[in-house]
């Protein structure tokens, strides 16, 4: 059993009160509250959804609403490495399909997971920005462009690499 507050609400984990703390009585804090924990968390769990909804006394179908929502939010682990891989116009007419097919097998998962090691989430996304690289495709903040399928297993081979 989980401890309880005074008032009956379950304790919170000490960094999740001071995220709720500091939206305390202000409108409009769900979207700020559910940011916060995104950044510090790197998702958004059923039970940080519960928790806030408990704090901020709304329903708890409201706070995942929200979050289901909104791209912004993860309601799952995300790997250590996050590849965003381009399905946008000028991507797929160049074989986008076909670099996220390779992404995936050679990781074993699907776009919206996470690797078993934690180390990979593969993700598919409308647009980069990138149309004049395409086909792209982001891993943390770095920009792969013109790729082809047989350009995955190098690219992922620098990262499996650092790991060591």
């Amino acid at each position: 059993m989980k401890p309880l507050q005074a008032d009956g609400r379950e304790e919170l984990p000490g960094r999740l009160e001071r995220i709720l703390q500091k939206h305390k009585g202000q409108a409009g804090a769900l979207i700020p509250v559910l940011q916060e924990i995104q950044r510090h968390y790197g998702y958004i769990s059923r039970r940080h959804m519960s928790l806030v909804a408990d704090y901020l006394g709304i329903p708890t179908s409201t706070v995942f609403g929200v979050a289901s929502f909104y791209a912004q939010f993860c309601l799952q682990p995300r790997g250590e490495h996050v590849i965003r891989v381009c399905q946008g116009t000028a991507c797929h007419v160049r074989g986008s399909d076909k670099v996220l097919e390779a992404f995936a097998a050679e990781l074993g998962i699907r776009p919206g997971e996470t690797s078993g090691d934690g180390k990979f989430g593969l993700e598919s996304v409308s647009c980069l920005g990138a149309c004049g690289l395409a086909p792209t495709a982001m891993i943390g903040e770095k920009t792969y462009g013109r790729l082809t399928p047989g350009k995955v297993r190098e690219i992922l081979a620098a990262y499996r690499d650092k790991q060591g």
